[in-house]
């Protein structure tokens, strides 16, 4: 495995931020709506400008995106059509009534074989207006490390705050490899890690086109 841990936190958020799944047969993924909405109604009570969690399908084996062929929202009395990208990642809505109607997500694999898993993703990934400085990501870092705090909850927070996992910057996946040549900044292939200062709130310091960047992840420290 990677020595960096780029934001999916594995056994931590597993724990942390489980929600209930299983195989309805060898070709459906069945969801409760509910752990969904909770998550999703954290960000939106928060002031969260970049900071979002996002919601993908991943195969068990791979870890790679579990292409999907059909998804539907169900609740008792309606069914709704289920949006998602190339990439499995779930669009959702945030409704209250869904969670009081107690409504379920049923996805369909491509591939029947998959054994497909849900991957919950705290990260960025909409820039609008936004250069790629050491402020931008000394700002994104802050809300990233806040909604993790948040989604854990107050008793893990508060009370078991040595379960939660160090952040130590952010990872940022670009669209190509690339190189940035600066002693807080470590490389690898398309992704770079960015041990962020706090000295770095005020720097407007440039690292290039924030059109390069794919998505901005918490770097967790092991």
């Amino acid at each position: 495995m990677n020595k960096y841990m780029t934001g999916y936190f594995y056994a931590s958020l597993l724990f942390l931020l489980s929600l209930s799944a299983f195989n309805a047969n060898a070709r459906e993924f069945v969801m409760s709506y509910d752990g969904f909405y909770d998550r999703l109604k954290v960000v939106n009570k928060g002031d969260f400008q970049y900071a979002r969690v996002n919601f993908y399908i991943s195969d068990i084996a791979t870890n790679e995106a579990c292409a999907i062929k059909n998804g539907t929202i169900l609740t008792e009395n309606n069914e709704y059509p289920l949006n998602f990208t190339d990439s499995a990642q779930l669009l959702l809505p945030f409704d209250k009534q869904l969670d009081s109607d107690k409504a379920v997500i049923v996805i369909e694999p491509q591939n029947p074989e998959h054994d497909c898993q849900l991957k919950l993703q705290i990260e960025a990934n909409e820039f609008d207006d936004l250069a790629f400085s050491k402020h931008a990501l000394y700002t994104i870092n802050e809300e990233l490390d806040e909604l993790l705090t948040d989604l854990s909850g107050f008793f893990v927070s508060k009370l078991m705050w040595f379960l939660l996992p160090e952040q130590k910057g952010v990872a940022v996946t670009f669209k190509n490899p690339i190189n940035i040549n600066d002693e807080n900044v470590t490389c690898e292939e398309s992704i770079c890690y960015f041990d962020v200062d706090d000295n770095w709130e005020e720097d407007s310091q440039s690292f290039g086109e924030i059109s390069n960047v794919l998505k901005v992840t918490p770097w967790i420290a092991k």
